[in-house]
């Protein structure tokens, strides 16, 4: 199994670190992992992508010029982010924001509202983490059962107290997909 993952979005919305933490979880899993980051020198609201391969084989190169699988979780990334996806991928797009579907008739498109999911858990900063339940039940590459050491080891242990609303929005994300 090799799945290669397209990630693109803009500055604040944690696209640089939805790829970091689905390449630790899928390290738990006992997967190879190459992790591919791409931004722009703005703070927040610049270009912000991440190629990312997650492999149960070696991996030759850490490049996704043809994506299994592409998180779109803004409309400017739309045009990039479905280039990328190879015929018969699938399009994962945030549709809080994207209100364009992406131009492929070839790929399965599945839509997440994650910004009002995590808006009804009760923080906007997790709508990453809902995307990253919604790519592990679309690609089934990472189980994300090691979610909590993941995310204990991820973040400063001042913002421990936020680990529960980003397994929270991650479990949120799967459910979205699944049903």
């Amino acid at each position: 199994m090799t799945e290669k993952t397209f990630m693109a979005g803009f500055g604040g919305q944690g696209i640089i670190s939805l790829g970091e933490m689905w390449v630790f979880c899928a390290m738990k899993e006992g997967l190879q992992v190459t992790f591919f980051p791409f931004y722009g020198a703005e703070k927040r609201g610049g270009v912000a992508r991440a190629s990312v391969i997650v492999s149960d084989k070696e991996i030759a190169s850490p490049v996704v010029t043809q994506a299994d699988s592409v998180v779109i979780m803004n409309q400017d990334s739309v045009p990039i982010a479905e280039e990328v996806c190879k015929p018969g991928g699938i399009i994962l797009i945030n549709s809080s924001l994207v209100k364009t579907d992406p131009n492929r008739k070839d790929a399965t498109i599945i839509k997440v509202p994650c910004n009002e999911i995590a808006e009804q858990i009760g923080d906007l900063r997790i709508a990453n983490m809902v995307m990253m339940g919604a790519l592990s039940v679309a690609t089934k590459a990472v189980r994300l059962e090691n979610l909590e050491p993941v995310l204990k080891s991820f973040f400063p242990e001042s913002k421990h107290a936020l680990i529960g609303k980003n397994i929270e929005a991650v479990q949120a994300g799967k459910k979205a997909v699944a049903s």
